[in-house]
């Protein structure tokens, strides 16, 4: 007993003299697999300007440097359940639709949330899913930046929990974007479809062939906030929209059930901001 506590004494004070770089990299890996690796762990790290962004640790390139020498420990024996924490200062409604789809293109497609908090700090949302591997941050990163987004530091609790925070000062959704001018065919429509329609004045939509569309379409501004809602509770061939002034995206579906429009919509985007 007494051995065990002095060891733990001495792993913590080891943790103190570390760096902030090395700090990290014991926070990912673990202490005792940290200790039983210094010797290699500290001669491919021995740049640590390398490791170091705009003022602070890169966390990113950290994890990749550790996953590229077997270090990171992503991959599980079976399906396991972990937990993603993210925290962030943007718009919460903004934020989660933006890190959904990311989960997604991560491979990530059943999660449920376990936690969200809202207040003067930022926001916090917490979720839980199964999975044969836990994430990894490079491919977060790569995601994350597809959308104007940035990991700022990510904190491991342990193999099965993550920490992320995330800078979304330049966030905006992946989504496909229409000019004005431009003619588009969404096909098969299965899920409710997103555009950018940041330098469009007005869209006429059509409905195509043998649908019964009952036309659902919400407007948002840059940080998601809801601008105006458009509905119509009869059988529509065409609208025309006005978009409304602030209008960058607009989610199009149906009033009752996508399989109204399965043979999809024609789109015509008119006029320039």
């Amino acid at each position: 007993m007494i051995k065990a506590t002095l060891l733990c004494l001495f792993l913590e004070s080891m943790l103190l003299a570390l760096s902030p770089v090395h700090e990290k990299i014991s926070s990912f890996i673990g202490s005792d697999v940290y200790e039983k690796n210094r010797a290699f762990v500290e001669m491919i790290f021995k740049d640590e300007s390398a490791y170091h962004r705009n003022g602070r640790v890169d966390v990113v390139a950290i994890a990749q440097t550790l996953r590229d020498n077997g270090l990171l420990g992503l991959f599980f024996d079976s399906p396991t359940s972990i937990k993603l924490t993210f925290r962030t200062n943007g718009p919460p409604l903004f934020f989660v639709k933006l890190m959904g789809d990311t989960l997604r293109d991560l491979g990530y497609y059943r999660y449920v949330t376990e936690y969200s908090k809202n207040d003067a700090e930022g926001f916090v949302w917490t979720v839980a899913l199964v999975s044969e591997y836990a994430t990894d941050p490079t491919a977060m990163q790569r995601e994350l930046r597809k959308r104007g987004c940035d990991i700022a530091d990510i904190r491991r609790s342990d193999a099965y929990e993550w920490h992320y925070d995330i800078d979304m000062q330049e966030a905006r959704l992946e989504v496909q974007q229409i000019g004005a001018g431009a003619q588009v065919e969404l096909k098969s429509v299965l899920s409710p479809h997103w555009l950018d329609v940041s330098t469009v004045k007005t869209l006429v939509l059509t409905s195509l062939r043998s649908n019964q569309w009952h036309p659902y379409i919400t407007f948002y501004d840059r940080k998601m906030r809801l601008l105006k809602i458009y509905q119509r509770d009869e059988k529509t061939w065409q609208i025309k929209i006005q978009l409304p002034r602030d209008c960058v995206y607009a989610k199009i579906g149906d009033l009752y059930h996508l399989k109204n429009i399965k043979e999809g919509l024609q789109i015509q985007a008119l006029g320039e901001k």
